[in-house]
């Protein structure tokens, strides 16, 4: 859309922008369900992790078991974190890549909170403020990346016509 200024977004250039930040949104509830809880993923985690790297201790398999569920957390917010940034950066051209980013933040903290008020409802769920904090880690450094990747890559991209 280069020319912002002169024309008007079609519905077309609308859904582009913020599709992906739904399909976020729905990928992110689906995990939220309690068919996602530690007690389902465990067995089919552990069979996959098994076949790659071979047999592990009960005890050993709770601590990677833990750590590739927080990885989840960590990546799967760091990805709807450049969801909401491509949004704002298509729908707000006259921000700066840190105002889009600040409020791609602000949206993936909200989805990470609502994220964990809502798994407090669930039987074998819990929500907690520290995951909470994980998520917007991993936004932050997926942001940092990605602009660490288009300062190196192209410097045009950044910089939109007004």
């Amino acid at each position: 859309m280069d020319t912002l200024s002169r024309e008007r977004p079609t519905f077309l250039y609308w859904v582009r922008a913020w599709f992906p930040v739904l399909i976020g949104i729905v990928v992110i509830a689906t995990e939220s369900t309690e068919y996602f809880g530690a007690d389902h993923t465990t067995g089919p985690l552990r069979w996959l992790w098994e076949h790659v790297f071979g047999a592990v201790s009960n005890g050993r398999w709770d601590l990677i078991h833990h750590y590739i569920r927080k990885s989840g957390h960590f990546t799967g917010y760091g990805l709807v974190a450049l969801a909401w940034l491509r949004a704002f950066w298509m729908s707000f051209p006259r921000l700066s890549f840190s105002q889009d980013a600040l409020l791609a933040l602000l949206g993936t903290a909200l989805m990470a909170s609502a994220d964990e008020i809502h798994q407090t409802f669930l039987p074998n769920r819990t929500g907690m403020a520290r995951d909470v904090v994980l998520d917007c880690v991993g936004a932050i450094m997926m942001q940092l990346a990605f602009f660490a990747f288009l300062k190196l890559s192209s410097r045009n991209w950044l910089e939109r016509p007004i």
